[in-house]
């Protein structure tokens, strides 16, 4: 018998998850929240938990590397039938995000659900 897994909104590259390991043991609990393309455009963005108030507009999509993972609801209402992909490639990070000195940025990468995998996710 097969087992069947239920899709996830949120997911990180081996990339991804190596530089999340690095920030984690540099700075302590962080967070992340896929910016809406304000003043450091639409990237994921990670902060220390402690500076970012996450708010009652916000949902949180799922957790990479064992960080949650938050986006404005008004902006999930466009992104909800697509998964994200979080990776890390070489460049400037956001200004304000965590990653920003290291040489490398965090990438959303996106992808539309199939019907199967958008009947099976788990509400938010």
């Amino acid at each position: 018998m097969s087992e069947t897994l239920t899709p996830t909104r949120v997911s990180a590259t081996p990339a991804a998850l190596e530089l999340i390991a690095r920030i984690k043991a540099k700075y302590g609990s962080v967070l992340f929240h896929q910016s809406g393309g304000c003043c450091d455009g639409s990237a994921p963005m990670c902060f220390p938990t402690n500076e970012f108030i996450v708010g009652d507009s916000d949902v949180k999509l799922g957790e990479i590397g064992g960080v949650p993972f938050y986006m404005h609801r008004s902006q999930f209402a466009y992104w909800e039938h697509t998964h994200l992909t979080i990776d890390a490639i070489p460049g400037n990070g956001g200004m304000f995000s965590l990653e920003g000195a290291t040489g490398m940025r965090f990438h959303t990468r996106s992808r539309l659900y199939s019907d199967e995998e958008y009947a099976a996710l788990a509400p938010v």
